[in-house]
């Protein structure tokens, strides 16, 4: 009998909820202040698109003849038009300056047809070198590696690490080849090519690696580089000698392909992904998808100034993003603020939650009930988070004391089946995340496979504001000035923005990349995904 697949054609409680006015003052402001934002986040970006800036680019490219690593990308991938870049922002304002990209480029591309994830040094920072805020970049690629199943392919190009803030480094320095060996052995393939400087610990990547290419004359591999053994020893030679790929391809046997030069190295690492063995599932085509009936450049309109978030419309957010604005809610009579219910986004089914107030006992019975419905019917769940600040929920009487306690009962329940749950999660940050909710709602601590933010959004264990009031009491500062700038820093750290600088997110997104994003995110979840099985039964009540 063949396959009927039933779409899900519930609309939303009414098309008008979903409409704004586009004219009033309200939607003006609100979209004025998100493109503040969005000025502060390009600002960002082109400061970690410029790298290590003209001159050092130019020593790159022309005296060492090297590619730089959005040509690296460009040969490796299918389409660089699909590839997803992870932490664009990663490294700015570092407290030991600038980190272009946190001197690293990391994100998922197909290579002949097989979803992979990329790690490539970029040389033309500094040589490569690697910083803090680089192996935590480096961690959460690998994280995000093994959580997918996805294979490694590590563009290799760097000094090694930033001696200088060695001390941040070397501790977890190590955890990159730890994960590179347990990826390894949990038959996720780790394909390394060799375009520049592999020196000191980095040395180890393509040596550990299922299969290692070096390019001629550019690629070289040691523990200690050229000025170490002058320094030891006395004795002068050149790196290539050192550890070039004849040396390594012909005499150490640490590399298996010699390349003529970086193109071809580039080509042969895609021949070597078609030769791994490993293949995407089968995915049904979604050539034919609905749009959503709403137009999604509206959204900056919808979102109030973060003082206001908790008055955003989550109807009207989700008639943006999901299939023809159609959205089946789950139990829309109960447990009112939180949103539950079954979407399409690009042809892919999923389930959404997503804030509309607070996560009270109604509110936590619900997700666990929609979350092992999820899981049962093996359906990826989408994490819309907007969440209130709850940590001044003082009782002010037994009877409410009571019901909080009977709140934690069910949210402890909520978060439980929130980590354990063996679907694809992925969380999307639109407004706040704030306190415990933030955790319940799909927030990094609880293994998401992807994390986003858009630029509005504040992570924080509280309100910036009220945090500062509670630091400034139990420190006893009383000065007015000092109370102001501990908030300023608070609310500047809060910012999603400033997330995304530390790797706290796996990038900022807006608005209008959010579906695209989505839909690119559950293709690469499902790409290599065994499904588990359900080890308790739906949770009701």
């Amino acid at each position: 009998m063949a396959e009927v697949t039933i779409p899900i054609r519930m609309p939303f409680k009414s098309k008008q909820e979903a409409k704004v006015d586009k004219d009033s003052q309200v939607y003006k402001e609100n979209a004025k202040h998100f493109a503040n934002y969005v000025e502060t986040l390009e600002k960002a970006e082109a400061i970690a698109r410029a790298g290590g800036g003209e001159k050092s680019i130019e020593r790159h490219v022309k005296r060492h003849g090297k590619l730089m690593i959005s040509d690296r990308i460009k040969h490796l991938v299918d389409d660089v038009d699909d590839f997803l870049e992870l932490s664009l922002t990663a490294g700015i304002g570092m407290d030991y300056g600038h980190v272009p990209r946190g001197s690293t480029l990391t994100g998922i591309g197909k290579v002949r047809g097989r979803y992979c994830i990329i790690l490539a040094n970029d040389g033309a920072f500094k040589g490569g070198a690697v910083y803090p805020i680089t192996l935590k970049k480096q961690l959460r690629a690998q994280e995000i590696a093994a959580q997918n199943r996805l294979p490694c392919i590590y563009l290799v190009d760097s000094a090694g690490a930033f001696l200088p803030l060695q001390a941040e480094i070397f501790n977890m320095g190590g955890r990159s080849f730890y994960n590179e060996a347990v990826l390894g052995a949990a038959k996720i393939p780790q394909v390394a090519i060799v375009c520049g400087s592999c020196t000191a610990g980095g040395a180890y990547v393509p040596t550990m690696a299922d299969d290692a290419i070096i390019v001629n004359k550019t690629g070289t591999i040691f523990l200690a580089g050229p000025p170490l053994v002058k320094a030891a020893l006395g004795e002068i030679v050149s790196p290539d000698d050192l550890g070039g790929a004849k040396l390594h391809c012909g005499t150490s046997g640490c590399t298996d392909y010699f390349a003529a030069d970086e193109t071809t190295a580039l080509q042969m690492g895609r021949d070597i992904v078609s030769s791994l063995n490993v293949f995407c599932n089968e995915e049904k085509e979604f050539a034919q998808y609905d749009e959503p009936l709403f137009d999604v450049n509206e959204i900056p309109g919808i979102i109030p100034s973060p003082k206001d978030h908790h008055n955003m419309n989550m109807f009207q957010i989700i008639a943006r993003l999901v299939d023809g604005s159609r959205f089946h809610e789950f139990k829309a009579m109960f447990g009112v603020c939180l949103l539950t219910g079954f979407a399409h986004i690009e042809g892919h089914l999923v389930g959404i939650l997503a804030n509309q107030g607070g996560i009270g006992e109604a509110e936590a019975t619900k997700a666990t009930h929609f979350i092992t419905t999820c899981c049962e019917r093996n359906i990826p769940l989408l994490f819309f988070q907007n969440t209130l600040d709850d940590s001044n929920n003082t009782p002010e009487s037994k009877e409410e004391a009571l019901q909080q306690s009977l709140s934690m009962k069910y949210q402890a329940r909520m978060l439980s089946a929130v980590s354990c749950a063996g679907v694809p999660k992925i969380t999307v940050i639109m407004g706040n995340g704030f306190g415990t909710s933030h955790y319940l709602m799909g927030g990094r601590a609880v293994s998401p496979n992807f994390m986003f933010a858009w630029p509005n959004a504040r992570i924080a264990i509280m309100e910036p504001h009220k945090l500062a009031e509670k630091v400034a009491q139990e420190s006893e500062l009383r000065e007015e000035d000092a109370v102001t700038k501990l908030e300023e820093k608070l609310e500047k750290e809060s910012s999603a923005i400033y997330g995304s600088y530390h790797v706290l997110n796996d990038g900022i997104i807006l608005p209008n990349q959010t579906r695209r994003r989505l839909s690119q995110c559950l293709s690469i979840c499902k790409a290599y995904r065994v499904p588990q099985e359900q080890s308790y039964p739906i949770q009701r009540m």
